[in-house]
């Protein structure tokens, strides 16, 4: 399975997103440090998830870490975020 089909399983599991969108941006960072050959390892995500209501920015940050630490740990070197409740 690709990582971005992993982050999505593992993001819709945890989180049940009203929006989700994972976009691989790895062929920006091609030749950097940290940037393996074939891409899949720099991504940004969007989420807006009921979730996140009342939890701060670093709250919010720490919980999707937490939920991806195994491809953190691994594939993923680096996860641009931008997390939302939504609008009451």
């Amino acid at each position: 399975m690709k990582v971005a089909e992993r982050m999505k399983t593992a993001l819709t599991e945890a989180l049940a997103p009203a929006e989700l969108e994972i976009i691989d941006q790895s062929h920006l960072h091609a030749g950097h440090a940290g940037a393996p050959e074939g891409g899949e390892s720099h991504f940004r995500v969007r989420i807006v998830s009921a979730a996140f209501t009342g939890k701060s920015r670093v709250e919010r940050q720490r919980q999707v870490n937490s939920i991806l630490a195994e491809l953190l740990a691994g594939p993923v070197h680096a996860l641009s975020m931008d997390l939302q409740a939504p609008e009451a």
